[in-house]
């Protein structure tokens, strides 16, 4: 009997967005395209998707270019490469119309990406089964994703379950996107065991995070069940929050007789270099430097890795609050760990009775916040779950899609209390479309709708920073945003760039995340809220920030 062959995929666009903010500039991306080729052991490289294309225009490039020449060097190669697809949320952080979701399809096709990764935070068929079908009509391979968290909602039997719903919408594969890496080998084995046992044709991907230390032995036992392609990461980008590197990984399932392709060491090495210097040059100021540390904190409370940039940058303007209001109480003030062990606790707590969503863009922002605010309520001498915005509510009431699990009988009384309606019907029809409204605008600015029309697609998709790119805003506010991270390091300012230190005296440095939380922090603590009793707090996410983190509207 032959060795059964498992296939790498470079997931090198996740690598840095779990690490950081930012993604690597078109021209980083192509010197480093032609290495990871020669480095021989990848048929796939996840090259765009997810927040990649909204943080290159907060940096003010085009995102369209940076696709097409990443993805042009593998094309030619014969390397497939795949994007993430957040579903009715496409490439943001809130749903987006039907007419600009099957845009997207046709445009990242003509770009050059092979697969589409199509997710949903609650796995809510209703919301990827349309994209399987714009996918596959645009020429592209849909890949139907479940979202794999660990909760007495999500059984194996769930995910099994789910896995025939997709492959009967016409799903060509199915991925297991394990974001927070807390999925359990066994289980995890279980399931593509039974995917692969009624569909043995089904090409099966795993993606898992390192951060709480399962997703080893997970690869294993994907393997094991009938697997066929593994997400893998490089350094200086492995291990830590991000994934397991491509090394320990063949090295491993060789060991277990499977086949694996060799690694050209000396292109790993000049990858790794080159990657190096993308951190080095600007990448590196926006790189949490805990997210290079694993951490089994997060079995318990389920928070994905990537977003520990965020949360701790949440934590620290809020602690200060929290402490203020102990202090005013005559009670004792909390350490950032202490408060950290207290949010992943409330986190833990209130996750089933907000009816359990996996904990992924944005619903793991959703419920961490509102553990969040809990803690400063209780802070405050207030009842739970009294400060909570929209887009919470927005996924309690059912307007992303429906909950897996129940919602608590207290969040119910709550939602009516405030005169709220729970929504049933399919999400997307929530959001009319909206083409032709941005082509009239369009054309009213003169700007050209692009090849393809991705230009067209940007603007519909990401408005607010399309915006600011095309004024020349977004780069602005970026190369103030690096100038002060690089004064703060100590590092010497180039001479481009020293003209933004100009109007921050006074700030010791601080950059605009700190001062911003800090000023989110008072605002809190001087107890200010709408007369409806709702504060408004964005979905802060390391990989998807505007340049107003904490903006109060």
């Amino acid at each position: 009997m032959s060795k059964k062959e498992i296939q790498f995929s470079l997931v090198y666009r996740d690598m840095w967005q779990s690490s950081g903010k930012y993604v690597p500039r078109k021209d980083q991306l192509a010197r480093v395209a032609p290495v990871i080729i020669d480095m021989g052991c990848f048929d796939r490289v996840e090259t765009n998707g997810g927040a990649s294309e909204q943080v290159n225009l907060l940096y003010g490039e085009n995102p369209n270019q940076a696709v097409r020449t990443f993805c042009k060097p593998f094309n030619e190669a014969g390397i497939k490469t795949h994007m993430l697809d957040r579903g009715l949320n496409a490439l943001r952080m809130n749903p987006v119309p039907a007419d600009v979701r099957q845009l997207m399809y046709k445009v990242k096709h003509a770009q050059g990406t092979n697969i589409t990764r199509i997710f949903c935070g609650l796995n809510d068929p209703r919301n990827i089964l349309p994209s399987i079908k714009w996918a596959k009509e645009a020429g592209m391979t849909a890949q139907a994703t479940m979202c794999i968290t660990y909760s007495k909602v999500h059984t194996a039997e769930y995910y099994i379950n789910l896995a025939e719903q997709l492959i009967e919408g016409g799903a060509q594969e199915i991925c297991l996107k394990d974001m927070a890496g807390i999925g359990r080998p066994h289980m995890l084995g279980v399931i593509v065991a039974a995917i692969k046992e009624k569909h043995p044709d089904i090409i099966i991907q795993y993606h898992g995070h390192t951060g709480p230390g399962f997703s080893v032995a997970s690869m294993l036992e994907v393997a094991k069940a009938g697997g066929d392609v593994l997400d893998v990461a490089m350094e200086p980008l492995s291990w830590g929050k991000v994934h397991p590197d491509v090394i320990t990984i063949q090295a491993m399932l060789r060991d277990a007789g499977f086949l694996v392709k060799d690694i050209n060491m000396k292109a790993y090495m000049e990858a790794r270099s080159l990657t190096q210097s993308f951190i080095d040059d600007f990448l590196g100021y926006w790189i949490d430097p805990k997210n290079a540390l694993m951490t089994s904190l997060l079995v318990g409370c389920g928070l994905p890795g990537g977003m520990m940039g965020s949360l701790m940058a949440d934590l620290k303007g809020m602690h200060a609050a929290i402490n203020a209001n102990l202090k005013k109480k005559g009670e004792k003030e909390l350490s950032e760990d202490e408060l950290l062990v207290q949010l992943f606790d409330e986190v833990q707590r209130i996750w089933p009775m907000l009816g359990t969503p996996c904990l992924v863009t944005p619903f793991s922002q959703y419920v961490k916040n509102a553990a969040l605010m809990n803690l400063f309520s209780r802070s405050m001498g207030e009842k739970d779950f009294t400060r909570m915005d929209p887009a919470m509510w927005g996924m309690i009431l059912g307007k992303s899609g429906k909950l897996p699990g129940e919602l608590a009988p207290e969040v119910i009384e709550l939602a009516k209390e405030k005169g709220f309606e729970f929504y049933t019907d399919d999400p997307q029809k929530l959001y009319p479309n909206v083409l032709p409204q941005y082509i009239k605008e369009m054309e009213e600015l003169g700007w050209d709708r692009g090849q393809d029309d991705e230009e067209l697609f940007e603007f519909a998709m990401h408005d607010k920073q399309y915006r600011e790119y095309k004024s020349g805003i977004a780069k602005e506010q970026f190369n103030k945003d690096l100038a002060e991270r690089m004064q703060k390091a100590g590092k010497e300012v180039p001479e481009e760039l020293r003209k933004y230190l100009t109007n921050v005296q006074g700030t010791k440095g601080a950059s605009e995340d700190e001062m911003a939380a800090v000023a989110m922090a008072l605002h809190l603590a001087q107890g200010k809220q709408h007369k409806e009793g709702i504060i408004e707090l964005p979905l802060v996410h390391s990989t998807a920030w505007n340049h107003k983190y904490y903006t109060l509207k």
